[in-house]
């Protein structure tokens, strides 16, 4: 028979459980966070061109000259591309684990409402559309180059928002929605497709390049708009951790906490079309981070508060995506490969390895 005592007005049990809780949950967010140091200062160091550590040092430091060609490197290539790993991974990964939550389905990923869809409707529509409608759009976007291209992408997953948005105002079911939000990816994922067929073929490889993902495409002055974008999402995705807690036991019993659900629903959907946008627009869409790294953080952390689940995320999203990155930009060779190829290599069997090991893995851990 176990013996209960009491430490603090709580059973001997719950407390030694909840210090070595606290144990656990300190030591992932610090070795997570050196992590997070030593891919971002291997991402200054590697890529199509490396640069000598000795010389990173200097940067940092302030004492590498300005006309060194390691810092024109490092400052124009390696530092944005760093930068944008560190604000997609914990983006994509954070809404992840929203998208999980609100669904309570493990399988569920940020673009599971169609937003990447939208934003790749509009990059479509900009790269390769024809028509008169499509030449409107194109002299409104295209004409301002790779800005334009972004403009056009986060109008498409914006306007995809909106009609998500609006169908939940009528939907009460999670599950209709999430089905809703399926059928009109599918839908402008048809739409895209036609594009595709009678697309030039030089259009088609731009598009067909921008939709296999990558973090070379930015540049520093882009994360001025990422970085705020990317930003509003997690701070949304943060206010939100106490109603997610509730979710985690269902709908009802949200409810009889208080929870107002709908509410709850519509700012995650603004939250994750923000954040998927942003990093759509710039990126491309950037497959598994969303749907793996929430799983990998339940098992270092085996708990679901979100308010430390949320930043953890964060952490270990920009971790993973940064070192994709970098495996992408196949240090020492003078080519790349897309990221998705990376993300889907390291992501998939890491999904299929916790399903296996864990049949019942729900939302909630």
């Amino acid at each position: 028979m176990t013996t209960v005592g009491a430490v603090d007005g709580e059973p001997r049990e719950l407390s030694v459980l909840a210090v070595h809780r606290r144990r656990r949950t300190v030591i992932a967010f610090a070795a997570v966070t050196v992590l997070l140091v030593l891919v971002l200062g291997t991402a200054l160091v590697v890529g199509s061109e490396t640069v000598p550590v000795r010389d990173v040092l200097r940067w940092l430091t302030g004492s590498l000259p300005a006309d060194d060609p390691a810092r024109g490197l490092i400052e124009q290539f390696h530092l944005p591309r760093a930068l944008t790993g560190v604000l997609a991974g914990a983006g994509l990964a954070v809404v992840g684990l929203v998208m999980q939550t609100l669904f309570a389905n493990p399988l569920a990923d940020p673009y599971i409402l169609g937003v990447s869809s939208g934003a790749g409707l509009g990059v479509a529509v900009s790269v390769l559309g024809t028509g008169n409608a499509a030449v409107a759009f194109v002299s409104t976007f295209g004409v301002f180059g790779r800005w334009g291209t972004t403009a056009a992408a986060m109008t498409g997953a914006l306007v995809v928002m909106g009609v998500v948005l609006l169908a939940g105002r009528w939907i009460s079911s999670v599950v209709s929605l999430l089905v809703i939000g399926v059928m009109i990816g599918a839908a402008v994922g048809a739409a895209v497709s036609l594009l595709l067929a009678f697309a030039d073929p030089v259009r088609l490889q731009k598009y067909v390049l921008w939709s296999l993902g990558s973090l070379d495409g930015t540049y520093l002055g882009d994360l001025v708009v990422l970085g705020p974008v990317v930003g509003i999402g997690l701070v949304l995705a943060v206010l939100l951790s106490p109603s997610l807690n509730a979710l985690v036991l269902g709908e009802r019993y949200a409810r009889t906490m208080g929870v107002r659900v709908r509410g709850v629903r519509v700012v995650a959907i603004v939250a994750t079309s923000v954040i998927c946008g942003g990093v759509t627009a710039f990126c491309g869409p950037i497959a598994f981070l969303g749907l793996a790294v929430p799983h990998l953080a339940r098992m270092l952390l085996r708990q679901a508060d979100h308010r430390i689940m949320v930043p953890f995320c964060a952490l270990l999203g920009a971790v993973v995506c940064v070192l994709c990155g970098v495996i992408a930009a196949l240090p020492g060779t003078a080519g790349t490969i897309p990221l998705n190829v990376v993300t889907a290599v390291l992501g998939a069997p890491v999904v299929i390895a916790l399903l296996i090991r864990n049949r019942t893995l729900g939302a909630g851990g």
